[in-house]
């Protein structure tokens, strides 16, 4: 008797689309390495994320602006690697698209090429329009990225919530129709004041995912660290921790060291 193996549906941005039309919310979560990627996958998240955030939660800095382009690639390449379901949208860093829509294409070229993503996400709305439809024209999938834009930390001065003023929310509103126009797949809205959300999710025909965005959008992206609590120190009022492995690992690693120091491992069971 033979047994059949389930077939295993990729998401794509038609599937991404149409959970929108039908209301079903898309999960999407930040990952940058082939283990993680792995685990998020079984798990069924719709979307896997390999963000600029990296530089952060990765490498420690603190801020998005010093990761590369060849970084972003081999965190994206580890990804891919993990994954038989999701869908992978990767972030074109910071110097990699804003010079000129040239510059813009080859990067995500390159990406697409180097690491077999299926998507670039760029941070921006008019002001980076020709990078985005010479991306587009290539026939690289593009999600936008509105609100709180991390690459232009500098410009706001602070991580504080955007767009709760009327001209910068109807920009907002602006930059999000424009990209649609253009022919975004979705967006991320980082940080702006739910009602507007809500307006945007509900005025677009686009899934657009949300990041401290309130709940009235089509999906939920987190950075996996501080869903998983290894970052302790970051507590903004939109994070729910679903885990608290700083304490895990810590106090794992802290009894694998008291057992190597008074000679409880390895055991004459745990060697050969």
């Amino acid at each position: 008797m033979s047994v059949q193996k389930r077939e295993v549906k990729i998401v794509t941005t038609h599937q991404l689309q149409s959970m929108k039309e039908r209301g079903e919310k898309i999960s999407m979560l930040t990952a940058y390495d082939f283990s993680m990627a792995t685990l998020l996958d079984a798990a069924g998240t719709d979307v896997l994320l390999v963000g600029d955030s990296a530089s952060n939660v990765m490498a420690g800095h603190e801020t998005t602006l010093p990761i590369t382009l060849d970084q972003m690639i081999y965190h994206a390449s580890s990804v891919v690697r993990g994954v038989k379901r999701a869908f992978v949208v990767v972030d074109l860093p910071f110097g990699s698209y804003q010079g000129n829509s040239s510059e813009a294409l080859r990067s995500a070229i390159r990406i697409m090429k180097e690491s077999g993503a299926h998507g670039v996400k760029l941070e921006g709305g008019v002001e980076i329009k020709e990078s985005i439809t010479r991306i587009l024209s290539a026939g690289v999938p593009v999600m936008g990225h509105l609100g709180l834009t991390p690459q232009s930390i500098y410009k706001f001065g602070t991580y504080s919530v955007r767009a709760k003023e009327e001209a910068e929310a109807e920009k907002l509103l602006s930059d999000a129709r424009l990209l649609q126009e253009l022919g975004c797949f979705a967006i991320v809205l980082e940080k702006i004041p739910s009602s507007l959300a809500k307006r945007v999710a509900d005025e677009l025909e686009i899934p657009i995912i949300g990041i401290g965005a309130g709940p009235h959008v089509d999906g939920q992206v987190l950075v996996i660290h501080d869903l998983l609590g290894i970052t302790k120190e970051f507590k903004p009022r939109f994070l729910r921790r679903y885990a608290e492995l700083h304490d895990i690992i810590t106090g794992a690693v802290s009894n694998y060291i008291q057992d190597v120091k008074s000679l409880n491992f390895p055991t004459e069971e745990e060697a050969y």
